[in-house]
Formats: structure tokens, C-alpha cells, sequence
């Protein structure tokens, strides 16, 4: 489950930058829940690579929906 962890992680970090391409906001709301599912999974394997990797695109995810007007 480690490495699952580590691998959603990886996944929802590349997945963030990419929604920071102007046009690809909109890539933010199918991240960061993917995000939210792979920090469950990182914290329940005690994945610490996987943990930070998730959280960090989440908290970047839900700042680039705020700056981009995604959230009304």
C-alpha cells in the first residue's frame, strides 16, 4: 500500500502542475479529490512520501481553484 501511496502521489503532484497551465484550471476539481483519495490511502499505509506528496496538491489545487474563481 506503500508504494500505491507514493505512486497516487506522484500522480496528483503531476496532475497539480499541469492544472497550473492557464485554461487547465478546470483540471483541479478531478485532482484534488483523486488527491484526497490517495492521502487516505498514503496515511492509512503510513506512506510519509505519498502523505506529503497528496497534500501538497490538494492545498495547491484548492488555492489555484480560489485564485481562478473556480470556488463562487
Amino acid at each position: 500500500m506503500k508504494v500505491i501511496g507514493i505512486i497516487l502521489g506522484i500522480l496528483s503532484a503531476i496532475g497539480m502542475l499541469v492544472a497550473f497551465i492557464p485554461l487547465l484550471g478546470w483540471l483541479n476539481w478531478i485532482n484534488i479529490p483523486f488527491a484526497i483519495v490517495g492521502l487516505i490511502i498514503s496515511v492509512v499505509a503510513e506512506s510519509k512520501g505519498g502523505t506529503i506528496l497528496c497534500a501538497i496538491a490538494v492545498v495547491f489545487g484548492i488555492i489555484r481553484l480560489t485564485l481562478g474563481g473556480g470556488f463562487i
